[in-house]
């Protein structure tokens, strides 16, 4: 049975676990490190990292109320070396600076929505059962997905659809959606579900997945705001990084995997004007990419943990100051 009290929930498994073990190791090992989760969710990623590393402080972010109280309990055994911030990812600087840390050593970002989220009925943000249309990661914050869909307009609704969902029948859905809503608006899941079935073509149904998937993701994509967040935090993170600090990313849809990509390879290259015959001082690249391309989960992982399957990881390690 499900649960609110974090002592009773299932056992949370962190993704890809071992391996962002081994490439924050140089950068933690051995002396008193600083490293931020901004994605603390239920501490599986941080606990371990706490646990390999006796002298490593940990700050979590996560704007999940109910996942710092999990984390929280969690990561209790780690005493003071854990400093948790009810804060969005984007806030970083703004927290470290609170906190008398302006430069770390390790930035872990674990994206999307966490284990808990998916599981909770209350949260909305499984279309496999009924559920309030929240969608929200804060509940105390923020429209909801139900706000989006009875009142966004049709064309900001095929929008958000076709930009964070990529539907094809984003226009069409957007339709039906303004059309049942005008008879009865939006409150749970089901009956979205419905005029999804109802509205995209049986041939695509057959191919594209579930008919939902892509529409959940969009309108949670919307109501977190969660790709501008994102956008903005990144760049923070790694003017963040001290030399010799590392980033590791983990990012389960394409949308964010290519904020990731284009981030990195913008500090990964040499800022020397095309044609010079050296490199000049203080033009050289502020990053040195640890992964070829996105690394995913192997089959064992997978068929242990299903919410590997989707798991993009990429990581960087900073060669010069920013």
């Amino acid at each position: 049975m499900l649960t609110n009290d974090p002592r009773r929930r299932p056992a949370h498994e962190p993704v890809l676990l071992d391996r962002v073990l081994a490439l924050f190791a140089p950068a933690l090992a051995e002396r008193p490190a600083v490293l931020v989760d901004a994605t603390v969710g239920l501490g599986g990623h941080a606990d371990a990292l706490l646990s390999a590393h006796p002298e490593l402080t940990l700050v979590g972010l996560d704007r999940d109320p109910k996942a710092l109280a999990a984390s929280t309990a969690r990561l209790a055994r780690h005493g003071d070396r854990v400093h948790l911030v009810h804060a969005v990812y984007d806030r970083m600087p703004e927290v470290l600076a609170e906190l008398g840390r302006p430069a770390v050593d390790g930035v872990l970002f674990d994206l999307g929505v966490s284990s808990m989220q998916l599981d909770l009925p209350d949260r909305g943000f499984a279309y496999a059962q009924d559920a309030p249309l929240d969608m929200r990661m804060d509940q105390t914050a923020g429209k909801t997905a139900a706000d989006v869909l009875n009142t966004y307009p049709a064309e900001d609704l095929a929008r958000i659809l076709r930009d964070y969902g990529e539907e094809r029948f984003a226009a069409r859905i957007a339709k039906a959606v303004v059309h049942e809503r005008a008879r009865e608006p939006f409150a749970t899941s089901a009956r979205l579900v419905r005029l999804l079935y109802d509205t995209v073509p049986a041939a695509s149904r057959r191919t594209g997945g579930h008919p939902a998937k892509r529409t959940f993701q969009a309108l949670r994509i919307e109501v977190n705001g969660e790709l501008e967040v994102l956008r903005q935090a990144l760049p923070a993170a790694l003017d963040a990084l001290r030399v010799g600090g590392r980033i590791v990313v983990e990012s389960y849809q394409s949308l964010e995997d290519r904020l990731v990509k284009q981030a990195f390879a913008e500090q990964a290259r040499s800022r020397t004007p095309p044609g010079l015959p050296v490199e000049l001082p203080g033009h050289g690249p502020r990053l040195r990419l640890l992964t070829r391309g996105a690394e995913q989960a192997g089959e064992q992982e997978i068929e242990h943990n299903p919410r590997a399957a989707s798991v993009r990881l990429r990581a960087a390690e900073r060669i010069e100051a920013a």
